[in-house]
């Protein structure tokens, strides 16, 4: 804020009054690299893995779904002690139900504020999330409890900078009004009350009439210690312009700016200049074209205002240097995460490929990492990895989609940033069972180097039909 001076009445006010006339402009606000906290439900300091499992049998009841976890460690992922969390697991509320998908969309974060990440799970019948909470033995079911609002999309945060974690849900209250057809979400802030999962308080915000979210990216862009919202909109085939909402001290702000079309993303600071930027899937304007695109991944570099609209860059597989040829239903983009890979300090990208063909084998998948640098987002240096190359487990088969899903996150706690991919669809002793991979990274990058690589009954998770890693908590 601009100070009014006045006459100096003393000799000090004066000399202030000087001094304040030839001192330039005041220095802009020095931004803080987007954060993004630790998975870690034991709090022992590596990085910890949540799986969806949405088609698993529980109890007999068919896609009733369960949640593996999978806990970070010295060594890597400790497959030796996988968990699966259930409606059956003790303490979970609920019942096990045919057809509730439980572990459809799982998300992370310290909800209550005791230094241990907690486990957020969704299903796709309109139940509402169930947050299990983390403690110094990992996950369980005791003391676990639906949340009282949201039943489909939801995202955790820390919007108003204050260090407690945040919830975004597509719900919305509808009002008993006919003419009112407002659609939106609501952000519930932190902390969370751990017996009834009640948050501290809550804030509706209308993001568009009829139509409301359709995903939710978070990140902090403009660089003040709070996270942002992207949200992405469409009705039946038409996509809408994607919203940027701002987070700050106060909240989430209820007046948003418009961006091209996208869906899923990831908020890292790729370039160094201590900004997040928006790394999102460019889907154009039609949701029925996803399917039979080549794919395209824009960066919007991030400013104190928000995404960048001037500042932008395309990346596809016809981009110098990333792997592959962009074709036809390859959908480069469908799932983005972000993580340091190699520690230089710059933030990198692993980009899901799921319907790239590897050879004659179609919608095999594959997974194209992109590096940052001091440039941004490149080409340069880029690698790819499908189950046909050379010291990966397993085999490209006809639509396994491997790298449906994808993460970064330091699992054995090295200082660099490891890969999951996810093929859901891949087949095990059953079709559709699902399998994930472990990618370490090194400063080189992400290596074949002792890849864990794992299918649901590895980890405890009933295998028929368990569609493992439909999503990614993160």
């Amino acid at each position: 804020m601009r100070r009014t001076l006045t006459t100096a009445l003393t000799l000090t006010a004066s000399l202030t009054v000087a001094a304040a006339l030839t001192a330039g402009p005041a220095a802009a606000a020095v931004p803080v690299p987007p954060r993004t906290p630790v998975t870690d439900f034991n709090h022992d300091g590596y990085a910890d893995l949540a799986l969806g499992a949405p088609g698993s049998t529980v109890g007999g009841k068919e896609s009733a779904g369960a949640v593996s976890v999978v806990y970070g460690s010295k060594g890597g992922a400790d497959l030796a002690h996988g968990q699966a969390l259930s409606r059956a697991t003790a303490g979970v509320p609920g019942d096990a139900t045919a057809g509730e998908y439980f572990g459809e969309r799982v998300s992370v974060g310290d909800l209550d504020g005791d230094g241990f990440t907690d486990l957020v799970v969704g299903t796709v019948n309109g139940s509402h999330p169930v947050v299990l909470w983390g403690s110094a033995a990992g996950l369980s079911g005791a003391g676990s409890v639906s949340l009282p609002g949201g039943s489909g999309l939801f995202s955790v945060g820390d919007f108003n900078g204050d260090g407690h974690r945040d919830l975004v849900t597509d719900d919305y209250p509808r009002s008993d009004d006919p003419d009112d057809d407002d659609a939106g979400m609501t952000v519930s802030y932190g902390p969370f009350d751990r017996a009834s999962g009640a948050a501290a308080r809550t804030d509706p915000i209308v993001t568009s009439q009829t139509f409301g979210p359709g995903d939710f990216v978070v990140g902090d862009v403009t660089g003040d210690g709070a996270d942002d919202i992207v949200t992405s909109h469409g009705f039946e085939e038409s996509a809408y312009q994607s919203k940027f909402w701002k987070g700050g001290k106060d909240g989430v702000s209820h007046t948003s700016t418009a961006l091209t079309s996208s869906l899923a993303g990831a908020v890292a600071d790729v370039d160094g200049d201590g900004y997040g930027d928006l790394v999102v899937h460019d889907i154009g304007d039609n949701y029925e074209d996803i399917a039979y695109e080549k794919g395209t991944v824009r960066v919007l570099y991030g400013t104190a205002a928000g995404p960048s609209t001037t500042r932008t860059k395309t990346i596809t597989q016809e981009t110098s240097g990333v792997p592959g040829a962009g074709e036809s239903g390859d959908q480069f983009g469908t799932d983005i995460a972000a993580g340091d890979v190699n520690g230089d300090g710059y933030a990198d990208i692993a980009v899901g490929v799921p319907g790239e063909a590897i050879g004659t084998v179609k919608d095999a998948g594959a997974v194209v990492l992109l590096k940052g640098g001091k440039g941004g987002l490149s080409g340069t240096g880029a690698q790819a990895f499908h189950q046909s190359t050379a010291g990966v487990p397993g085999a490209s088969e006809k639509g396994d989609q491997f790298g449906l899903q994808v993460l970064l996150s330091d699992v054995n706690h090295d200082g660099f940033a490891d890969l999951t991919a996810a093929a859901p669809l891949e087949d095990g002793t059953y079709q559709d069972s699902g399998a994930a991979w472990v990618l370490r990274g090194a400063a080189s990058g992400l290596t074949v180097k002792s890849i864990a690589s794992f299918g649901p009954a590895a980890v405890n998770v009933p295998e028929k039909n368990a569609q493992l890693g439909r999503d990614l908590g993160r």
